[in-house]
């Protein structure tokens, strides 16, 4: 019955003209910060508002992280950065009890705002839930499940928030914040690297690192009303304790592999030296993948609207036009011009390095193997062509 007069209570709130539930005195409003989960969609947390009201026996959460893995075009419109995400809400029993099930931390701040706050905080939630208001663009640095409800409490507030720095916080680039929350060794973690450019190896302003639901609760904590004479939180409960185990293991991570690949292809190369050689389905690999995945960067990069995404100098390394050798390299003997090709994969290469060495950009340490493996392969490859030229 309480789901019942619940979800006749709020459509007859959202659906008919000028009807709002009007909060008691008791409402009590909070910020729920959700801890990590297995999967890498949940590998950041989540956050999440809770409007309670013991008059009315309203307990209700809401989030702006919910998607539609079914909706059309769903991912076409996630590889082109333009992904659609949407408000939802739910009773508060269902929301604890799912992440408690998952053994999901959860955490609570209870704000120390006015009535009149709360008012308009739950009448503009009640507003963004309907369908013509509840869809917005996804972007993961700086329109996601937390800074939204960054955005929220600030709009508002009637006094201004100061977000103040916690004891001993030191910025992060953007790449180090998603590092806190995906190890670099990891599939997930080489993936991001892979996929985002030098971009992200800005410096994140205090503000910004809230991109992150657990800094939405370190910086909620301690944040406060014009100049220090309220705060923000008034109570901190820790609603459910558990703490995913995720396990990871150095035999299947990225480096671990690719080291053991690169590893193999080196023997392979040193065998071609030794009986001045080439094999020929090597070289196939090596420029068909680095082709492939060059090619992949530079979509991200140029043809989509993802921001993150840009001048990504992985496209260093995997070189999208090496996809456009495999004839060439599949031929017994090659012209003079491969030869020179060869050169600028190794400057490539270098510069690459460069931009490492700089801080240019921050590649993933799964990169190092495949760096070197590249570079010694092209090394022997314009040591063997330079004797084996299709001369007229």
């Amino acid at each position: 019955m309480k789901k019942l007069y619940l979800t006749l209570l709020l459509l007859s709130s959202f659906y008919l003209t000028n009807a709002q539930i009007q909060l008691s005195k008791y409402a009590e409003v909070s910020v729920l910060t959700v801890g990590p989960g297995t999967s890498l969609n949940d590998a950041f947390g989540h956050n999440a508002i809770r409007i309670k009201d013991p008059m009315y026996k309203l307990d209700l959460v809401f989030d702006y992280g919910r998607y539609n893995f079914e909706a059309e075009g769903f991912y076409v419109n996630f590889a082109r950065g333009k992904l659609t995400y949407e408000i939802g809400w739910s009773e508060f029993t269902d929301f604890i009890e799912q992440y408690k099930n998952a053994k999901r931390e959860v955490k609570s701040q209870t704000l120390n705002l006015t009535s009149t706050e709360k008012q308009t905080l739950f009448t503009e939630l009640q507003k963004n839930i309907q369908p013509q208001n509840k869809s917005y663009t996804y972007d993961f640095f700086y329109n996601n499940c937390a800074t939204k409800i960054k955005d929220v409490f600030t709009s508002v507030c009637s006094k201004n928030i100061e977000f103040n720095e916690p004891k001993d916080f030191e910025p992060l680039t953007f790449r180090a914040l998603i590092r806190s929350a995906v190890p670099s060794n990891s599939w997930g973690g080489f993936g991001i690297d892979l996929a985002l450019g030098s971009v992200i190896d800005q410096t994140a302003s205090s503000e910004e690192h809230m991109f992150l639901p657990n800094y939405i609760y370190a910086f909620f904590e301690i944040a406060t009303f014009e100049k220090a004479q309220k705060k923000l939180v008034k109570k901190e409960t820790i609603l459910n304790a558990e703490q995913v185990d995720i396990q990871t293991f150095f035999w299947s991570s990225p480096l671990f592999v690719f080291g053991v690949l690169g590893l193999l292809l080196i023997l392979i190369t040193y065998k071609d030296y030794r009986h001045s050689s080439r094999t020929h389905w090597v070289d196939v690999s090596v420029f068909a993948l680095t082709g492939l995945i060059g090619t992949i960067v530079m979509l991200l990069w140029f043809a989509t609207d993802h921001t993150a995404t840009a001048y990504n100098y992985n496209s260093l390394w995997a070189f999208a036009l090496n996809i456009l050798l495999i004839p060439t390299v599949l031929k017994k003997r090659v012209k003079k011009r491969f030869i020179v090709y060869l050169k600028f994969l190794i400057l490539l290469l270098l510069l690459m390095l460069l931009h490492w060495c700089t801080n240019v950009q921050s590649f993933n340490i799964a990169i190092a193997p495949i760096w070197i493996t590249l570079m010694i392969r092209y090394l022997y490859l314009c040591k063997w062509s330079s004797g084996n030229l299709n001369t007229p």
